[in-house]
C-alpha cells in the first residue's frame, strides 16, 4: 500500500517509479528518498526517463531472465501481453526463461508477482513496464482517478476483481489498479 499523500493513479505510478529511482541510487528502499523523489516527478522537475536512456541500459544487461535470472531458456515475454493489448515494441518485451514466461502467462507483472515481490524485478524492467502503465491510463482517462473515487471509476470496470479480493485490497489503491486497464 501507498503512503496517506498518493492519492490518484498516476501518483501510484510516480510512487512506484520513485522507488525504483531510490534502489539505483541506494540499492535499497529508502523511504525519505522516496517521497522526495515522488514530490519531484509530481512537481515535474524530474521525469520518468526516455526510451533511449532505458534502451542504453538494457542492453548493458546480462542475457538472462529478467525475473529469475536463469541464462537458458530464453524467449521474449511481454510486460503486458499482446491478447490484453501489448504491443511488440521494445517498450513492452523483455527476456524471460520458459519457465517465468509460462508462469506469467498473460497476467500483469504486479498481478503475478503479487505485493511481496514486485518491488525486487528489475529496475530497467519495472521502469519499462510503469511507463506502459502510464500510457494506458492517460489513454483510458483514469490517470486522476483519486483513492475516494476508485469503486465508482475503476473497481467497477476493473478487469482483475480477484486480484483485489485474494490480496484483500479492495476498492484501495495499490499497484493492482495500474494494471486494472488492459
Amino acid at each position: 500500500m501507498p503512503p496517506g499523500y498518493v492519492k490518484t493513479i498516476k501518483e501510484e505510478i510516480f510512487y512506484e517509479y520513485a522507488k525504483l529511482i531510490s534502489k539505483a541510487a541506494h540499492g535499497s528502499i529508502e523511504y525519505g528518498f522516496v517521497s522526495d523523489r515522488f514530490k519531484k516527478l509530481c512537481n515535474e522537475e524530474i521525469t520518468i526517463s526516455g526510451t533511449m536512456r532505458e534502451w542504453e541500459k538494457e542492453k548493458e544487461l546480462s542475457q538472462e531472465c529478467v525475473y529469475c535470472g536463469k541464462d537458458s531458456d530464453l524467449s521474449t515475454d511481454h510486460l503486458i501481453s499482446k491478447n490484453k493489448g501489448g504491443n511488440d515494441s521494445s517498450d513492452n518485451v523483455v527476456l524471460a526463461c520458459q519457465k517465468c514466461n509460462s508462469s506469467k502467462g498473460d497476467k500483469g507483472v504486479f498481478e503475478w508477482l503479487g505485493l511481496k515481490a514486485k518491488d525486487n524485478i528489475h529496475r530497467l524492467v519495472a521502469g519499462k513496464y510503469l511507463k506502459q502503465l502510464l500510457a494506458l491510463h492517460q489513454q483510458a482517462g483514469t490517470l486522476d482517478i483519486t483513492k475516494d473515487q476508485l469503486e465508482q471509476k475503476l473497481c467497477c470496470n476493473c478487469l482483475l476483481p480477484e486480484v483485489c479480493k485474494r490480496w484483500n485490497k479492495v476498492g484501495k489503491l495499490t499497484c493492482f489498479c495500474l494494471e486494472s486497464v488492459f
